[in-house]
């Protein structure tokens, strides 16, 4: 069975969302799906094809989540150290073109999220960083041309 490397927070969002799936979305659809078969004819009932369609969606997702969960690994940043880029490392880094900085945490595929400063391991930057310490720059592809950052700080936890 293949792992998933994930913190603590990643695995607890997973488990809220497959919580709210299981005891909220799934009981309104199976309530949406009987309403909707109690207006008679099924094959040109719009609201009983959308709630089909919906709970197609649910039961797969909880399926892709309980799968997730079952298989994750928790590996807590604040325990690691030092100064090179691993995962769960949260890392500061300038563009040497824009000169603009951003603060990234390399976290695990199912966990990521841009919105939120949270990079997927498998990401091109994260996978750029890995490895390297403070003072090192990187190489990136872009659809614009590679971009180059260099690395400002390193932390964990």
């Amino acid at each position: 069975m293949q792992k998933f490397p994930m913190t603590a927070p990643g695995l607890q969002r997973l488990e809220v969302e497959l919580r709210t799936l299981k005891g909220v979305e799934r009981p309104a659809v199976i309530r949406a799906i009987a309403e909707a078969r109690s207006h008679g004819d099924l094959s040109e009932n719009a609201e009983y094809h959308a709630a089909r369609e919906r709970q197609s969606f649910i039961e797969g997702r909880i399926a892709e989540l309980e799968e997730i969960v079952s298989a994750a690994e928790v590996i807590d940043p604040a325990m690691l150290s030092g100064d090179h880029v691993m995962f769960g490392a949260h890392v500061r880094v300038v563009d040497e073109e824009t000169e603009k900085e951003a603060t990234y945490q390399i976290v695990g595929v199912h966990e990521a999220d841009i919105k939120h400063a949270r990079l997927s391991i498998s990401s091109p930057l994260a996978k750029a960083l890995i490895g390297k310490r403070i003072g090192d720059t990187v190489s990136v592809p872009a659809p614009g041309g590679d971009r180059s950052y260099e690395i400002l700080a390193v932390r964990f936890g």
